[in-house]
């Protein structure tokens, strides 16, 4: 592989290996449903979206990994703010919450694991976070493999909030530390100047001793090879070049046989 296509590889690869941004907004990013001690006013959902997206008619459902039933049902309303994390926090009891960064406080308790939570329109499901080891016949209504367990007090959360490649496995960890209202961001890293010119450069030094080559070799031949065009005879008899005709007395002249 010459020094133009290696370079053009290498600059490629580096981009499929990043990772893919969400194929939709918004996200579930973060859960915590099992806080240390009593539940009331210390779980808490974020969501990840666009600034300024309403989430009015959104819905979280709760799905029992035991028999699939559906439960709780959260009626989201509320605009996503600037940083683009919204946080569904439990209600103490009093409208109040122990989470920070609350912006919709709602009454609600996610189960423990093997369980699934479910972002819908209503309709169709948004996003959806499985957790646990799921036994045979039990139900799992997450995106590819299940997310781990996390323990009391812990959370899960995505490893980029803006990253979401349909698999709960590969996108959610163990956050022994929860951080309602706030994530890592994936940010692609921009290729450097020498990264995008050395490519063009080596490949227009390239194309230019090929053009070179051929202007000194001539065209090339249907194999590859440069053919070397020859002159033609000159031929006042109207004989071809190399021919014997009867009557004619005389071979044409070869070019380095004319004057």
């Amino acid at each position: 592989m010459n020094v133009a296509l290696r370079s053009l590889a290498t600059l490629t690869l580096g981009l499929a290996v990043a990772p893919a941004p969400a194929r939709g907004l918004p996200v579930i990013s973060e859960v915590l449903y099992d806080a240390s001690g009593a539940d009331n006013g210390g779980s808490f959902v974020e969501l990840y979206g666009l600034p300024g997206t309403r989430v009015d008619g959104l819905l979280l459902e709760g799905v029992n990994g035991a028999n699939g039933s559906v439960g709780p049902v959260v009626a989201l309303s509320g605009t996503i703010p600037l940083d683009g994390f919204f946080v569904i926090a439990d209600d103490a009891g009093s409208g109040t919450t122990g989470v920070a960064h609350a912006d919709f406080i709602v009454d609600f308790d996610f189960q423990n694991g093997p369980d699934s939570i479910r972002l819908s329109d209503g309709t169709n499901t948004l996003d959806a976070l499985g957790y646990g080891v799921f036994d045979p016949g039990e139900v799992f209504a997450g995106e590819g493999d299940p997310a781990p367990d996390a323990a009391a007090g812990s959370s899960l959360e995505r490893f980029f909030a803006n990253v979401d490649t349909g698999d709960n496995a590969l996108d959610f960890g163990v956050l022994v530390v929860p951080t309602p209202g706030s994530a890592p961001l994936f940010v692609a890293p921009e290729p450097s100047v020498s990264a995008l010119v050395l490519p063009g450069m080596t490949t227009l030094a390239w194309l230019g001793r090929r053009r070179r080559r051929g202007r000194r070799g001539g065209s090339p031949a249907a194999d590859g090879s440069p053919s070397h065009r020859r002159r033609e005879p000159r031929c006042t008899t109207g004989v071809r070049r190399g021919s014997w005709a009867p009557g004619i007395a005389k071979r044409c002249e070869r070019p380095e046989e004319q004057a």
